[in-house]
Order: C-alpha cells, then structure tokens, then sequence
C-alpha cells in the first residue's frame, strides 16, 4: 500500500521510515511540509495518493508549549486537522499519534480508551483537542495514544541519563510520576500492523508494564554498568512550566482485538542499549 508519514525526520518518524519497507512510503519533515498550512498538506497528498496517512508531525516539546501556547495549538491541533481534512478529501486513512498527557493522572490504575480527557497542561489540551476535531472530521480515523517514547534516533530520556551518568557521581530523578517507557522500534511496527489491520477508533500502545521516572533511570545506569548513583526525589524538586501527571499507565487492552502484544520496557531497553552501541 502506499503510506505517506508526516513528521519523517522526528524521533518516531525516523524509525518508522526504517521499519516500514515492504510497502511504498513518503516521508516527510516539518522542512518539507508545513501541515499548518492546507495548501502544503493538499499539495503532498495530491502528489502521493497515500491509502494511510500516519502524522506524527507535533510541537512535543511540553514546557515550550507552556510558553508557546499559540504554536502548540498551531501546530497539534490546527495543523492536524488540516491533515485529517486533506485525508478526507483523497481519501486516505489516517493515524494520528496522540499522548497519556491527554490524561490528568488522578487514576491508580491503567487508562482505558473511553477514560474523560482532562489533560493538565498546553502540550496534552493541543493533543486532546486535536483527538476530538480530527475523530469528528474523519470518524474512521484511528487516533493512537502512547507514552515516554525513547529510541535511537535522537535525544530521549535514556540518552539524557547515559550522559549525565557518565559526567556526574549522582543523579537526582523524580520518582512520583510513573508510566510505561516505549521503544520507538516496538511502537513503529506496531503502528504498521494497525495500518495493515485497517485499525479505527482510539487505541493505546506501550511496551508492557511501568514504572518511575526514578525507576527507569535506574535501569539504564545499572544495565550499562557505569557507577552513577541515582537518587529518588519528587517532582517539587524540579519545578517546571508544565505540570506532569503522577500517573498515566496506559491499558493496552485496545491493541488485543488487532492480535498485537508489545514487549515489556525492560526488554525493549536492552534492545535500544544493544542498538544504541552498535552506532557509536
């Protein structure tokens, strides 16, 4: 089938392009698209005629949202209902990458699909109402929610804690914010079999099980054998312009009914640990 991502040079974008090659795909960055502009997006889709659009084009930057807030809906909200509209009028199914920040993290338990959005912050309101603009747009679009993403094809948390681990004695990371670490590896094949699947509605997909921030750092520092110490410490201690959940587990139920079974974050750690190795 032919596949157009929006968002192709972005840390998911980039390991979908290397994932996705038994089918003919176009991707694309913010450099050669601007999806807040209609016409750009109208152009791209005339030109390649996709069957699925994945758009994993955002601002994800969640303290610059809080101070950037026109642009974050600019370009979360706006710019991807432009999409969804363009999707519409060619054609082309869309799945559109959304966020657990949708979530205001009061739950003690997973999310589900049908859980209220009541996000906490400017990077998760741009994404939960671009969920309810596009759904309303194009009904059988499927709207992806994920979380923590990391992968090697740029800067991610357990690359930010290889390098400080490796400069410093001890690091001090927050330990009342948990959720489920996912491999962009795991998720980018993921999102092809939904593809293939015909995939509608809401799904959510992470790697297995959770964890603190505290927690996952811990992981990295300690599989990698270098002598850092990590520290737990709470979210006070680091004052940010936006709020984080304390909780935003998301339950993969959705993905059972596609016959899908992410790996757990412990696994997909060592298999980014190996990778990441392997390009140095």
């Amino acid at each position: 089938m032919r596949v157009t991502v929006f968002g192709a040079t972005g840390l998911l974008g980039k390991a979908l392009t290397r994932k996705w090659t038994d089918d003919d795909l176009s991707g694309l960055g913010s450099k050669d698209t601007d999806i807040r502009d209609p016409k750009q997006v109208s152009n791209v889709l005339e030109r390649t005629r996709p069957d699925w659009i994945v758009l994993a084009a955002a601002y994800t930057d969640v303290d610059g949202c809080e101070q950037n807030r026109e642009y974050a809906f600019d370009v979360n909200c706006r710019g991807a209902l432009n999409v969804a509209q363009a999707a519409k009028q060619y054609a082309s199914r869309l799945l559109f990458l959304s966020t657990d920040y949708v979530f205001d993290g009061a739950k003690n338990n997973p999310y589900e699909t049908n859980d209220p959005r009541a996000p906490l912050n400017v990077y998760g309101r741009s994404k939960a109402e671009a969920e309810v603009q596009i759904s309303q747009a194009l009904p059988e679009c499927c709207l992806l929610r994920t979380s923590w993403l990391f992968g090697i094809d740029g800067k991610c948390f357990p690359d930010t804690i290889l390098k400080l681990a490796a400069s410093r004695p001890t690091i001090d990371v927050v330990d009342d914010q948990r959720g489920s670490p996912t491999y962009t590896d795991d998720l980018a094949q993921t999102i092809i079999q939904l593809c293939r699947a015909d995939a509608k509605g809401i799904v959510h997909a992470t790697n297995r099980d959770s964890c603190s921030w505290f927690e996952f750092a811990r992981e990295i520092v300690g599989a990698t054998g270098l002598t850092a110490t990590v520290r737990p410490t709470t979210s006070e201690h680091f004052l940010r312009p936006a709020q984080r959940p304390k909780y935003s587990v998301l339950s993969n139920k959705s993905l059972e009914k596609y016959g899908i079974e992410m790996p757990d974050w412990e696994d997909a750690l060592q298999r980014y640990l190996l990778e990441r190795n392997s390009e140095s």
